[in-house]
This record gives structure tokens, C-alpha cells and sequence, in this order.
């Protein structure tokens, strides 16, 4: 095994991706709430703020709903946007969000 293969399999989010087969599905977005759905083919719902997404965050509506899966679903792309985000980017970014709502919930 190589050092990128080595790194690779101690990634988390890699092993989710990679050997459980994370991917996403589907996006819905609602601009009122500023509000992007990442739907992945588990089932579940990861829910992220446009307004975080530089590119997206004054895109229209149509704008937003014109993205394409890549790679088999571990990216998406926005053609138009020259936008490309990944699913690792999408857990990793879940993630941070849980630990600073609960750090938020405690404090």
C-alpha cells in the first residue's frame, strides 16, 4: 500500500465515499430560506445554508437546479455557475456544522 492509499483508507469521510458507497441523489434548494437539501443514496438528508456557497449564493433559482452529478455521484456540478462540490466536502462540512450546533446548545 502507498502513502496515498494508506491516507486514503484512514480518511473517514474516504471510507464513506468509497467503501460504504455514499453518494448523493438528489438537491433541492428554497431561496426564501436560504436553504440547499443534499439528499444521499442512503437516505439520509444533509441540509446546508446557499448563502455558504460563494457561487451559488446569488445564482437563481434556475441557476441552482440546473446541476449534474459527477464521478457517480460523488460530486455535483453547476456548469453554468462553474461550481463543483464534492460529497467529501458535504459530510465534512455536516460535520463541522453538528459539533458547532451542540457546542452552540451546551454553551
Amino acid at each position: 500500500m502507498n502513502i496515498l492509499e494508506n491516507k486514503l483508507a484512514k480518511d473517514p469521510y474516504n471510507k464513506l465515499i468509497f467503501e460504504q458507497g455514499i453518494r448523493a441523489k438528489n438537491l433541492f434548494f428554497d431561496k426564501d430560506l436560504d436553504l440547499m437539501l443534499v439528499v444521499l443514496n442512503n437516505g439520509k438528508v444533509l441540509h446546508f445554508k446557499i448563502s455558504d456557497f460563494p457561487r451559488l449564493q446569488n445564482a437563481t433559482f434556475s441557476q441552482l437546479s440546473d446541476w449534474t452529478l459527477e464521478q457517480g455521484g460523488i460530486a455535483v456540478s453547476w456548469e453554468e455557475l462553474n461550481e463543483d462540490l464534492s460529497v467529501k466536502g458535504f459530510l465534512k462540512q455536516a460535520a463541522m456544522n453538528e459539533v458547532f450546533y451542540h457546542l452552540a446548545v451546551v454553551a
